[in-house]
C-alpha cells in the first residue's frame, strides 16, 4: 500500500485576499475636509455673504445677490458630509475612491470657506477677481512645473526651477529695460532659462554629476549671481532696471462672458502663451512619436537606445527645452506683472512648481490643476488680508507652502515617477 504525499495546503478562507489590502488614505483626508467644513460651519457669523459675479465689463450683468451665510455653510458641511462617508463606504469595499471625490469636497469647502469670511460683512465676494487672481498668481507655477514634466519625463530631474524662472526674471527685465519694449524682454526670458538648462544637462549628462546635487548648486548660483548684478550693475543703472508691462489683451466677445471672461480671457500675452503650451505639450507627450521616444527614455532607456533613439541627445534637447519654459515663465515677475527686477523676487515658487509636477503626476493638464491649487492659495491670503481679519501677515504668507506640504503630504505616495529619472545613462 503506497502513500501519497501531498504538501500542506491553507483553506482557501485563510489566505489574504489582495483586495484586502485597502488604503484609508483618501477616506481619512475626505474626513479631514469634512472636519474643517464644520469647523467654518461653527464659526459663521450670522449675517448674509455679499456676492458679486460680473464685472463692468461684462456684456450680461448678473446683480449683487446675498446669501444667508450659516444656512449656506451648514448646507455645504452636509454635502461634504456626505461625500466623505460616500469615499468611506468605497474604501470599506475594496474599491478605489476617485479623485473627483476629493476635488469636489474640496471645492465645497472652500466656498464654505469664502462664505464664512464675507458673511454678516460689507465686503462683497469679487468671484471673477478671485479666480482671475488666482489664474495670474498660477502662472509661473505652471511654467515651472511644465518644465519639470518635460525634463523628468525625460530621466533628468530638474531641480534647478527656481534658478531658471529667476535668470528668466532678470533677463526679461534688463532686456524690456534696454530695448523699451516688455516684448522683447518676454522674448529674451527663454534663453535664460536654456542658459541654466544647459548647465544642468552639461554636468548631468555629460559628467554623470548627481543632478539634485547640481540642480541645488544652479538655484544657489543664480541666485548669487542675479543679487550680485543687481548690488552693482543694475543700482548704478537704473535705466537697465525699468518697470514696463504686458499690456492686458481682451478677446473680443469671449471676455465679455460672464465670469469666465475675465478670468480666461482678459489676460496679457503670458498667460495666453501658458494656454497654448499647455495644450501642446498635453497632446505631443501623450499622442505623438516624440512624446513615445520622450517617454520611453524616461522609463527603459537601455530599451530605447536598443531600438534606435539617441538617449543622451534626447535627454540633451528636453532639458533645454524644459529651461526655455521655466525661462518663458520667469518673466511672469517683472514684465507680466509690471516690476522691476528684485533679489530673490521668485520666492520659493521653483519648488512649489516641483511640487505641482508631483501632484500632477507628471502630465501637464494635472500640472495645470495643481498649480491652480496654489495659486488659489495665494490669492486668498491676500483677499483675507483685505477683510482685516485678525491674522497675523506672516501666517497668510506661509499658506501657500503649508497648502505645498500638506498636498505632498497626502498624495506624493500615489504616484510613481519615471523609473529611469535621476539616472545617467551610459552607453
Amino acid at each position: 500500500m503506497t502513500t501519497t504525499l501531498t504538501p500542506d495546503v491553507a483553506p482557501a478562507t485563510t489566505a489574504p485576499a489582495v483586495g484586502a489590502r485597502t488604503s484609508w488614505r483618501t477616506a481619512v483626508l475626505l474626513g479631514v475636509i469634512a472636519l474643517i467644513a464644520l469647523i467654518l460651519t461653527i464659526v459663521t457669523a450670522d449675517g448674509d455673504a455679499q456676492i458679486r459675479l460680473s464685472t463692468s465689463t461684462d456684456a450680461v450683468q448678473i446683480p449683487i445677490f446675498a446669501l444667508p451665510g450659516k444656512l449656506t455653510t451648514i448646507v455645504l458641511t452636509v454635502l461634504v458630509i456626505a461625500v466623505a462617508a460616500y469615499g468611506a463606504l468605497l474604501t470599506q469595499r475594496g474599491r478605489k475612491v476617485p479623485i473627483w471625490l476629493v476635488t469636489t469636497a474640496g471645492g465645497l469647502t472652500f466656498i464654505a470657506l469664502l462664505v464664512m469670511l464675507t458673511a454678516g460683512k460689507a465686503q462683497v465676494l469679487p468671484v471673477a477677481g478671485l479666480l482671475g487672481g488666482a489664474l495670474f498668481l498660477a502662472t509661473p507655477l505652471v511654467f515651472g512645473a511644465l518644465s519639470g514634466v518635460v525634463c523628468e519625463r525625460v530621466g533628468i530631474v530638474n531641480i534647478a526651477i527656481e534658478g531658471q524662472l529667476l535668470a528668466g526674471a532678470f533677463a526679461a527685465a534688463v532686456v524690456a529695460s534696454i530695448a523699451g519694449n516688455a516684448y522683447v524682454g518676454l522674448v529674451a526670458a527663454p534663453f535664460a532659462g536654456v542658459a541654466v538648462g544647459a548647465l544642468l544637462a552639461f554636468f548631468a549628462i555629460r559628467y554623470h554629476v548627481n543632478q539634485i546635487i547640481v540642480g541645488v548648486v544652479l538655484n544657489v548660483l543664480v541666485v548669487g549671481l542675479t543679487s550680485f548684478l543687481f548690488s552693482t550693475v543694475l543700482n548704478e543703472n537704473p535705466n537697465l532696471n525699468s518697470r514696463l508691462g504686458l499690456t492686458t489683451l481682451p478677446i473680443p466677445l469671449l471676455s465679455e462672458i460672464p465670469v469666465l471672461g475675465p478670468v480666461l480671457f482678459r489676460q496679457n500675452a503670458l498667460v495666453y502663451l501658458m494656454y497654448a503650451i499647455v495644450i501642446v505639450l498635453q497632446i505631443m507627450i501623450f499622442r505623438s512619436r516624440w512624446g513615445l521616444r520622450l517617454r520611453s527614455v524616461g522609463e527603459h532607456p537601455k530599451a530605447a537606445d536598443t531600438v534606435g533613439i539617441n538617449v543622451n541627445r534626447t535627454r540633451w534637447r528636453n532639458t533645454l527645452l524644459g529651461g526655455a519654459i521655466a525661462g518663458l515663465g520667469g518673466a511672469f515677475f517683472t514684465v507680466a506683472s509690471g516690476l522691476a527686477f528684485g533679489k530673490d523676487m521668485t520666492a520659493g515658487n521653483g519648488f512649489i512648481a516641483l511640487a505641482a509636477m508631483i501632484l500632477g503626476r507628471w502630465s501637464p493638464k494635472g500640472a495645470v490643476v495643481a498649480a491652480l491649487l496654489f495659486g488659489m492659495s495665494k490669492q486668498l491670503g491676500g483677499f483675507i488680508q483685505q477683510l482685516q481679519v485678525p491674522i497675523p501677515s506672516q501666517f497668510l504668507l506661509m499658506l501657500p507652502y503649508i497648502v505645498t506640504i500638506l498636498a505632498v503630504a497626502g498624495f506624493a505616495g500615489r504616484v510613481r515617477a519615471p523609473a529611469a529619472e535621476g539616472i545617467p545613462y551610459v552607453k
